[in-house]
């Protein structure tokens, strides 16, 4: 199969995933299981390119190992902390109440658009799994121990933040601890550094230069979409002035020693 066709493929394979995935949310009334699809069906994606690609075996062998392990970390945490157990997430809550009509099938066409965009952040994973010679011993290297930063900083972040929220006299305030005192968002930044492993991995193939859609669509839906203005508005209503505080002593995204709080 050529590369458009494995694209294809694909995104064929998304769009199941995800027409399931609203069935589950019709059923449900829950559409944050479009995030556990959406994570889920990346690693799924990404085993299934280095099964059917035809690049460099060791190639193939990484991305399916680093893509799959990124993907069924961040699926697990996803169905464990917002999903199990959970109400609808406030973003979805929004959505339904906004779509007054024809919600489900607005809904549906929701799904499937993440279901492109799944696709479109899985392009990385097939450069590299396309990739014909093997990859030079420094990027290899270079980018599994960037993914194995990136991976265990956004465990750690995820960790000690559901640490702190189990402590009921931390209700009402930010958590500080650990990597929370060098960035307001950590999680988001080692989410972000992971997807720098894989133009590394694809060092040397002819389509290298589109395995930079992984980090700049993330960098962008993290900064200007879903990620930090969502994350900081609830942060803002919930937390008010505590939260006021940390902004002026945080940095929002790359870790960076705080300001001094002024009393």
């Amino acid at each position: 199969m050529s590369g458009f066709d494995l694209f294809l493929a694909g995104w064929s394979v998304a769009a199941l995933l995800m027409l399931v995935a609203w069935i589950v949310q019709w059923r449900a009334r829950d559409a944050g299981v479009v995030d556990f699809t959406w994570a889920a069906g990346l690693g799924v994606l990404a085993s299934g390119y280095a099964l059917l690609a035809d690049g460099d075996p060791w190639r193939r062998m990484l991305v399916a190992a680093m893509a799959g392990g990124w993907s069924f970390r961040l699926a697990a945490y996803i169905l464990r902390n917002r999903l199990i157990g959970k109400p609808e997430d406030g973003r979805y809550q929004r959505l339904r109440a906004h779509w007054r009509e024809r919600t489900q099938l607005k809904f549906l066409g929701f799904f499937q658009a993440q279901a492109l965009l799944t696709a479109v952040f899985a392009v990385p994973f097939l450069v590299v799994a396309l990739a014909p010679e093997p990859p030079p011993p420094p990027a290899m290297l270079a980018a599994m121990l960037i993914w194995l930063l990136a991976v265990g900083g956004e465990a750690l972040a995820d960790r000690q933040l559901a640490t702190w929220r189990v402590d009921p006299a931390h209700r009402g305030r930010t958590c500080r601890a650990g990597l929370w005192r060098y960035s307001r968002h950590p999680n988001y930044f080692f989410e972000w550094l992971h997807w720098w492993s894989y133009p590394l991995l694809a060092w040397g193939s002819p389509e290298w230069w589109l395995t930079l859609l992984g980090p700049a669509l993330m960098l962008y839906t993290l900064l200007k979409v879903t990620g930090i203005p969502y994350t900081e508005q609830q942060a803002l209503a919930s937390r008010g002035d505590d939260y006021r505080a940390y902004q002026r002593s945080t940095s929002a995204f790359v870790p960076w020693f705080p300001k001094k709080e002024a009393s």
